[in-house]
């Protein structure tokens, strides 16, 4: 279990080194934040590009990627199923109603870590924002001391 520490009690060395410890944490999680609000987006995006398909006429020419900046022209013959990417290289043929729960499921999971980790952000800023108003008395105490002697 970790050790609470009282900020005020320690010196302005010592405070620096903990204000850049929670900068780096702040910067890391709001990275991570970043990436999840891009995961959910493609997840979104998937799904309604499902519902899209299943809502098209029979044989619906498209462009199929065979890479990110790659298309080659295909059409779609089968509207009722598609073929999922369901992680680590794996490809799962579903119906475009499970296609769109996968994907709508896919999005309520990253949605419910995004808030977490934003009350944990929220949590680290406030953190950081009381750790410096100490700095900021310590270092103007300190310069009071020196002005004084």
């Amino acid at each position: 279990m970790a050790q609470q520490i009282n900020v005020a009690d320690l010196d302005a060395p010592q405070l620096l080194d903990v204000k850049r410890q929670l900068d780096q944490e702040l910067e890391h999680l709001t990275s991570s934040f970043g990436q999840l609000k891009q995961a959910q987006g493609k997840f979104n995006t998937c799904a309604e590009n499902v519902k899209q398909l299943a809502t098209s006429s029979g044989d619906t020419p498209i462009l199929v990627p065979l890479t990110n900046s790659l298309y080659v022209p295909g059409r779609i013959t089968d509207k009722n199923n598609v073929i999922v990417d369901v992680g680590t290289g794996y490809f799962v043929k579903k119906s475009t109603a499970e296609a769109t729960t996968h994907y709508k499921g896919k999005v309520d999971f990253v949605t419910k870590n995004l808030e977490s980790l934003q009350q944990v952000i929220q949590k680290k800023q406030e953190n950081l924002n009381y750790l410096v108003t100490i700095l900021q008395a310590k270092l103007a105490e300190s310069k009071d001391s020196k002005s004084t002697s």
